[in-house]
């Protein structure tokens, strides 16, 4: 399967449209969770491909937050990006101000984990280990039942994602969490790099 973009020239992508620590933190831990998915749901394949979409998927979002997956389209098209990263990566805006539904296995688990990953990460942060290694389901439950926390991310996205998978929400969530521990080694992100 060609990508058409390595995973560099990906990174270096998504680095000359993104310069906050979050946002590239974020991106790693969406590319990472997305690696981890492929590989569970028999996908293992086009790994690389989960990848590279899951870190572009927010390509435009630091600076171009009111045109969010209809500029990053813009700007992959123009880069030659293969129309299939294009469309993977604005599906996950579907409802949201575009309307590329989610079709694909791929295109759901990115929908529905995209907003849940931030989610988990926020519960982590305020664990005295502030890491994903020792978090359980019911902790992320009780944080996810509070609309105050973490309130950016959209628990309706997150439950029509489950939905769109067909899977319940409680899965969703664990499969999350340990794709997230997976890699959260990997998603660390250093100023310098």
């Amino acid at each position: 399967m060609s990508n058409q973009i390595s995973r560099d020239e990906a990174w270096a992508l998504l680095r000359e449209y993104n310069k906050d620590a979050f946002h590239l933190r974020h991106a790693l831990t969406v590319e990472g969770v997305m690696r981890w998915y492929a590989k569970e749901l028999g996908y293992g394949d086009e790994e690389e491909f989960w990848g590279i979409v899951g870190l572009l998927h927010d390509l435009d979002f630091e600076q171009f937050p009111e045109e969010h997956c209809i500029k990053s389209q813009e700007i992959m098209r123009e880069r030659g990006i293969d129309e299939r990263i294009i469309r993977a990566t604005a599906s996950h805006g579907y409802g949201l101000g575009c309307d590329i539904e989610p079709q694909h296995e791929m295109e759901k688990v990115l929908y529905a984990a995209d907003e849940l990953t931030g989610l988990i990460w926020a519960a982590a942060l305020i664990r005295p280990s502030k890491s994903v290694q020792d978090m359980e389901l019911k902790s992320v439950k009780k944080k996810y039942k509070s609309p105050n926390f973490a309130a950016g991310c959209s628990r309706e996205v997150i439950e029509r994602g489950a939905e769109m998978l067909g899977w319940e929400l409680d899965d969703l969530i664990s499969k999350t969490i340990l794709a997230m521990r997976n890699c959260e080694e990997q998603c660390e992100f250093k100023e310098e790099e």
